[in-house]
């Protein structure tokens, strides 16, 4: 009961701080971004009419506090893809949603001392990690843990670790033990790239947790005894036969830490000019076919040359 009265004492406290952080943090669409649009869409032919709507919606989410930048670009984007406004709509509004969840938890998570950090960084994190599936009660959980170390915890740190736990969970790792695994992860001050890296290095071995080879409760117990995640799998990677399979995994650490903007998997938010979102790159310019290189029997031959005087003393007829 205890508890329970203070979740919500907590819960309320973030209305009311939410209610002044917002006029605060708020950020409409600025009148360069308006005209950009503008100008954008009506080389694609389309009417003011069509595009008020979109400049609306943007302006709205930046007054709520909302960052008005990656929806910009998204509106841009789609824009410049030749995708009609009215399937530019959803797409906006499926971000905006993600990102006004993004804010909610992390305002949250400031009033249990979660200290700020990067702020635009950690609600783009958060929206990401809501997309792949992580959901407010983990990163609720993820509170919990942080407020059990010994060491702060900022928003940035927070979020990598809600998108690793969804990393996981698309390994089919459960929500309680890729949460328990992050959560320690936290306590024992785990930088955000060290949660991120983890959680990949875990869903890659999927399988192996699932199926007993490898034991997620005997990770855990490492990463408390605060062993860093790059060591966690180090002998693995050295074993006998481990080359190829290390070298494998660097590649696609590598891909990953791109932050796979990767595939479509983490980018969702894309157009697809049939309508709505998908993961369809834009049309590429065709690059010229290269012009076949002649044939050596069209080449001027090298062998063709005058020919030498003959050294065995005979001049040329």
């Amino acid at each position: 009961m205890m508890g329970t009265s203070l979740d919500i004492t907590v819960r309320l406290m973030c209305v009311a701080l939410l209610c002044g952080a917002t006029h605060a943090m708020a950020e409409p669409l600025s009148n360069q971004d308006r005209e950009a649009i503008s100008r954008l869409g009506s080389t694609q032919g389309h009417s003011p009419d069509e595009l008020n709507p979109l400049l609306e919606q943007v302006s709205q989410a930046g007054e709520r506090g909302i960052p008005t930048a990656p929806l910009v670009n998204k509106v841009k984007e789609g824009l410049a893809k030749g995708i009609a406004p009215k399937r530019i709509d959803p797409v906006i509004r499926q971000m905006t949603s993600r990102l006004e969840s993004a804010r909610e938890v992390l305002e949250e998570a400031h009033v249990r001392g979660v200290t700020e950090g990067n702020r635009q960084r950690a609600m783009n994190t958060m929206a990401e990690a809501f997309t792949r599936g992580a959901t407010k009660d983990e990163v609720r959980d993820l509170i919990r843990h942080s407020q059990e170390g010994k060491h702060k915890t900022t928003q940035d740190v927070l979020a990598a670790g809600a998108k690793g736990v969804a990393v996981m969970k698309e390994g089919a790792i459960s929500s309680t033990e890729g949460t328990a695994l992050v959560g320690e992860g936290i306590r024992q001050g785990y930088r955000a790239s060290e949660l991120l890296d983890l959680s990949r290095e875990v869903k890659r071995r999927g399988s192996d947790f699932q199926e007993g080879r490898e034991s997620l409760r005997q990770l855990r117990e490492q990463v408390r005894r605060g062993e860093r995640s790059d060591r966690l799998f180090r002998e693995e990677r050295r074993g006998s036969g481990g080359g190829d399979r290390g070298d494998r995994h660097s590649r696609e650490e590598r891909m990953d830490r791109g932050e796979r903007r990767d595939s479509g998997h983490d980018r969702p938010d894309r157009f697809d000019r049939s309508g709505g979102s998908d993961r369809d790159r834009p049309n590429r310019i065709d690059r010229p076919e290269k012009l076949d290189r002649p044939e050596r029997s069209e080449r001027i031959d090298r062998q063709e040359r005058p020919e030498r005087s003959d050294r065995s003393g005979r001049g040329r007829d």
